[in-house]
């Protein structure tokens, strides 16, 4: 009995080790891991010298270079077309035809008119002199004289205007011929052959736009005049148009130069409204759809560039998270607040002014997560302009 209950308290013992010696181990461990900082996964990229190109920004209407709405000069039956919708024309172009046969026999009356109104002014002519050489031997009077001189020259009169009439009647019959006036694409066609047509036809027969070179209209806050005004004083003014495709994103894009600026402010809106001129080689630009513009109005030469991603806001004014490492290409390292002065964003980059120098690492990804002092792991590099 006695070494029965002797076993009972070695055993009670050992237990008692053996939690004690758990629980000690796993409270230290536990208070270690309490303490640990976990580094925080960022994705940083250089600060870098570049050359960059200062934009203004606009939602911009693409219109044709020429826009020619096709309408008959003359009323007649449309008889037949020359060209499919959609079609390139060139300028002088048969487009269609409007029967020609009432304008044909208005014409051969007008020159059989011109014949008869010749012959009258002939044997006007003839008794004019006649009488004339008579009124001086006082065989005729010389009221009859002034009288065949006025029939003569009424039939003189005649006679320009059949002329005037046969050159009207040409033209009309020339109109029956409806030539492209410009060169360019055609759209839908507004009257199908068969149709009587008249100079009073709505939509016309069809609407010629020249595509190439093309216009793109915008507008900018009147704010922005001076500057324009200035920049369009030193040259030219390049302006980039850009299509977003059905991502989103900006892809399709032409270059082009600015042409025109308007010389009124518009006062509902206080904005100026300015034209440029593209050459659009591929057709990427379609009248009536939106472009995103961006006018070059000045270059800032060799400044100090980050993306504009690692550029945070806060009370005091613009701050980046400063990575610091021991050793270059370290993996941990820390961050520290970096306060600076931004003076050019385009959307992309971020021209800093003061704060930075070339080389310098900022943070770009995980700052929500950052505070100055804390451990990150540098998981990659992003290049400026991703």
């Amino acid at each position: 009995m006695k070494r029965r209950f002797r076993w009972l308290v070695v055993f009670g013992l050992v237990a008692l080790l053996a939690a004690g010696i758990f629980f000690g181990f796993g409270g230290s461990r536990t208070a270690r891991f309490g303490k640990t900082k976990v580094p925080v996964p960022v994705e940083v990229a250089r600060a870098r010298l570049a050359t960059v190109p200062v934009y203004l920004h606009a939602l911009g209407t693409v219109t044709a270079y020429r826009t020619v709405t096709v309408e008959p000069m003359i009323t007649g039956p449309l008889k037949q077309v020359f060209f499919h919708e959609g079609q390139y024309v060139r300028k002088g172009q048969l487009l269609a035809q409007i029967d020609p046969r009432p304008y044909e026999a208005v014409l051969a009356q007008a020159l059989a008119k011109l014949a008869q109104d010749r012959a009258t002014r002939t044997s006007d002519q003839l008794q004019a002199k006649q009488n004339a050489a008579l009124v001086k031997k006082g065989f005729v009077s010389k009221q009859q004289w002034i009288s065949a001189w006025t029939t003569y020259l009424a039939a003189k009169a005649q006679v320009k205007q059949d002329r005037a009439s046969i050159l009207t009647n040409r033209i009309n019959l020339t109109y029956t011929r409806i030539l492209a006036p410009i060169s360019g694409r055609t759209g839908i066609l507004q009257v199908d052959p068969g149709n009587i047509v008249t100079p009073s036809l709505p939509n016309g027969i069809v609407t010629i736009n020249r595509l190439q070179p093309i216009y793109v209209q915008f507008s900018l806050p009147q704010q922005d005049l001076p500057e324009i005004n200035q920049a369009m004083a030193r040259g030219p003014l390049p302006v980039l148009a850009t299509i977003a495709n059905q991502t989103g994103h900006g892809d399709a894009r032409d270059r082009g130069v600015l042409t025109v600026l308007d010389n009124q402010i518009n006062a509902s809106t206080g904005t100026l409204t300015l034209r440029a001129r593209f050459p659009n080689p591929k057709l990427d630009l379609w009248p009536g759809s939106y472009v995103d513009v961006d006018v070059e109005i000045r270059v800032l030469p060799k400044v100090v560039t980050i993306p504009t991603v690692a550029v945070q806001e806060g009370p005091a004014g613009d701050f980046v998270y400063l990575v610091k490492q021991d050793k270059p290409g370290q993996k941990l390292a820390s961050v520290l607040i970096r306060p600076v002065q931004m003076s050019y964003e385009n959307g992309m980059l971020a021209v800093i002014g003061s704060g930075l120098h070339v080389g310098d690492q900022v943070v770009t990804e995980g700052t929500s997560r950052l505070k100055s002092g804390a451990t990150i792991r540098i998981a990659a590099r992003m290049k400026p302009g991703r």
